[in-house]
């Protein structure tokens, strides 16, 4: 019995570990190898993060934005060869793949950031963005990107943090129905209670 029930017991561990929704959880305090907004072109790397201080003050942000307004952008140049060069960002409504309708909402033209961070702030309304960090010696397929999606509701975060941790309960609640049913255990219960 005890055999049994470690196993069926270690099942439930490794399936509720492996679909736990925290796995994938906010950015904020991650380490650099893992962190969604660091971008790697070549050996250089840059860092970047959004801000709505009139919300929130201390949170931050890389690829959802909740809420439409005046957004701070920052881009820390996270490779120090970067600070030496003319580093910009441009800033576009919509996503990429209709170009004719894509809209430029801020152009932050390349110049030297000898601090290693990049700056700029627009408004955002809600919808896709799409954030360009442009080196003057990089061609254009391997400018760093960043997709935003500003006060969009993410299906996807639903279906981690509602469905997976539902479908586990469910999960060990028929795993529980089955044991208690099973012929074994009631016959065992009977051995033991005689």
């Amino acid at each position: 019995m005890i055999r049994h029930m470690t196993r069926a017991g270690a099942t439930v561990l490794i399936l509720v570990t492996t679909l736990h929704p925290g796995v994938a959880a906010a950015h904020e305090g991650a380490a650099m190898e893992v962190d969604p907004c660091l971008r790697h072109v070549g050996e250089r790397a840059v860092h970047f993060n959004a801000y709505q201080p009139q919300y929130e003050l201390n949170a931050q942000y890389c690829t959802d934005i909740p809420k439409t307004g005046e957004t701070f952008l920052v881009v820390d140049l996270v490779d120090p060869a970067l600070r030496n060069e003319p580093v910009g960002m441009r800033i576009v409504k919509g996503n990429g793949s209709n170009e004719a309708e894509d809209q430029i909402v801020a152009d932050i033209r390349p110049s030297h950031h000898p601090d290693g961070v990049l700056r700029g702030e627009v408004r955002l309304d809600e919808g896709l963005y799409r954030v360009t960090i442009a080196f003057e010696k990089q061609n254009l397929m391997q400018r760093p990107q960043y997709l935003l999606r500003v006060q969009m509701f993410d299906y996807q975060k639903l279906v981690n943090s509602v469905v997976v941790p539902l479908l586990g309960v469910l999960l060990i609640a028929w795993i529980g129905y089955k044991l208690l049913r099973s012929k074994w255990l009631r016959n065992r219960w009977a051995d033991v209670r005689s």
